[in-house]
């Protein structure tokens, strides 16, 4: 995976490298395609898979303009978090262009509810993600909570080394049918009853609802817009952060018009 510069106006884009015609996928919520176990993007067959963790550290770094060229389907795994894109970022460094970006301000609340699944947009002067993790019949869970203000060195020290996470029995069922070839300790935390499976243990007590958090930024990216914000998320996952996504767009292209 390359990050190539961009003129004003691009926006971020993923480019197939590997295919006939190198095409071109822009990462905005009207190309995503599927939401099963990660966040994927595409036009037609040519699809871009789990783009979460690299729009989560772009967004904290605002960046806005970006060509970022890929030699297989999905960017590198690493170690299942933010951190090698974060390194990438800072290694380049970031241009500031002469270009006005518009933020949107939230005037009154927006939710979307699913069963016990909560995501409300409250008015704020900064970019804040609350999020609650809920998972009462694993121990080693149970409820954790975090909120956390979105900024690029926040986002840093705070949320970018937060690893995914797994369920052992989700992780088994996938196993048995020939998925997830590619997952292991090296790239993940996987989590039986009041027993947690990590290679170099855990990078916070809670590191579960930080990558949680982690997921919702790179998810809530696809708008395109800059957002000011509160964003509440009770057990949220990538189905429902894109569905709060469109949601939240849908009310400011209205708003525009």
């Amino acid at each position: 995976m390359t990050f190539c510069p961009s003129k004003e106006g691009s926006g971020i884009v993923f480019q197939r490298m590997d295919l006939p015609g190198q095409p071109v996928i822009p990462a905005t919520i009207e190309y995503v395609q599927d939401t099963s176990r990660s966040t994927t993007i595409g036009i037609g067959t040519t699809q871009v898979h789990t783009i979460e963790h690299v729009m989560a550290a772009l967004r904290a770094y605002e960046v806005d303009n970006l060509r970022i060229e890929l030699s297989a389907a999905e960017p590198p795994v690493g170690d299942g978090s933010s951190t090698s894109f974060v390194e990438m970022i800072l290694a380049a460094g970031i241009e500031e262009q002469a270009a006005r970006v518009p933020i949107v301000k939230i005037a009154q609340p927006i939710h979307w509810s699913q069963g016990p699944i909560h995501l409300v947009a409250l008015p704020s002067e900064e970019y804040r993600v609350s999020y609650t993790l809920h998972y009462p019949q694993t121990p080693a869970l149970r409820s954790q909570f975090y909120s956390f203000v979105v900024t690029g060195e926040g986002f840093k020290e705070q949320i970018a080394s937060c690893r995914t996470f797994a369920l052992y029995d989700e992780v088994a069922f996938l196993m048995d049918r020939g998925l997830i070839k590619g997952g292991s300790l090296e790239n993940a935390v996987v989590i039986k009853d009041d027993v947690i499976f990590s290679k170099e243990g855990l990078k916070f007590p809670d590191e579960m609802v930080r990558h949680k958090i982690l997921d919702f930024i790179g998810d809530l990216s696809l708008v395109g817009i800059p957002v000011m914000a509160h964003i509440i998320a009770i057990c949220s996952g990538h189905p429902s952060n894109v569905a709060f996504a469109k949601s939240l767009y849908e009310h400011i292209t209205m708003e525009k018009s």
